[in-house]
């Protein structure tokens, strides 16, 4: 808290160059959004869904993605949504023009919870806040679009740091179901949204139980995505 207290009142330099005026500057703005993408792990897990990126996870968007995430910079969600959207909106594209038909909506836009523990520590839900900006701007693009931030942990899982990709997805696997209570879904096809994509197990497993609830999961988008290889 006292750190997003701080973001908004103090002087501000931007995560990625340093430059003094604003949490995110617009060229490292424009950086992130520049270039988004199909990026996805070698070997590509059977269940995930088609994944699109902003960015490779360095320079401004890693800074930016630790920043929000770890240290409470929540003034920097305004601009990580507009990435994200982009993002999206120009996957959204690609698809229609490859003549995919749920690439015209409406979508579910569905954040891929943090552990309970870390949301008590982080004192904020960064995806969960990230999904809401992001339909707001699919709204705003002509995209029907509702956040609808249901997945819920079954059990306790391991930190995923360090883990190989066989182990992170035996970490992961049965974890997530959509909420016993929660109301029907606003669409039949749900869009994921994580910050930043490693080997696909989070995103897998968020496929798994959203499709377990009936739903259709043809995407994903991320912030960032690493180079990793397995």
């Amino acid at each position: 808290m006292l750190a997003g207290v701080l973001d908004v009142f103090l002087p501000q330099s931007c995560v990625g160059c340093g430059g003094v005026g604003a949490r995110c500057c617009a060229g490292c703005a424009a950086w992130m959004a520049a270039a988004p993408a199909r990026r996805g792990p070698e070997p590509r897990p059977p269940g995930l869904p088609e994944c699109w990126s902003a960015a490779p996870y360095e320079g401004a968007a890693r800074a930016a993605v630790l920043a929000y995430k770890e240290r409470g910079a929540v003034g920097l969600a305004g601009v990580l949504a507009q990435v994200l959207a982009f993002t999206v909106l120009t996957a959204l594209g690609a698809a229609a023009g490859a003549g995919a038909g749920w690439a015209r909506g409406p979508f579910a836009v569905v954040p891929v919870p943090s552990a309970r523990r870390a949301l008590r520590v982080r004192g904020h839900d960064p995806m969960g806040r990230l999904a809401v900006l992001v339909a707001r701007h699919l709204v705003a693009s002509g995209v029907r679009a509702e956040p609808w931030a249901v997945l819920r942990q079954t059990r306790r899982v391991s930190d995923q740091a360090g883990l190989s990709s066989t182990q992170r997805a035996a970490n992961l696997a049965g974890s997530l179901c959509v909420a016993g209570r929660a109301k029907g879904p606003p669409a039949p096809s749900a869009l994921l949204l994580d910050d930043v994509l490693t080997t696909g197990a989070s995103l897998t497993e968020a496929a798994r139980a959203l499709r377990a609830a009936g739903l259709r999961v043809p995407m994903a988008a991320t912030v960032a995505a690493t180079r990793r290889r397995s």
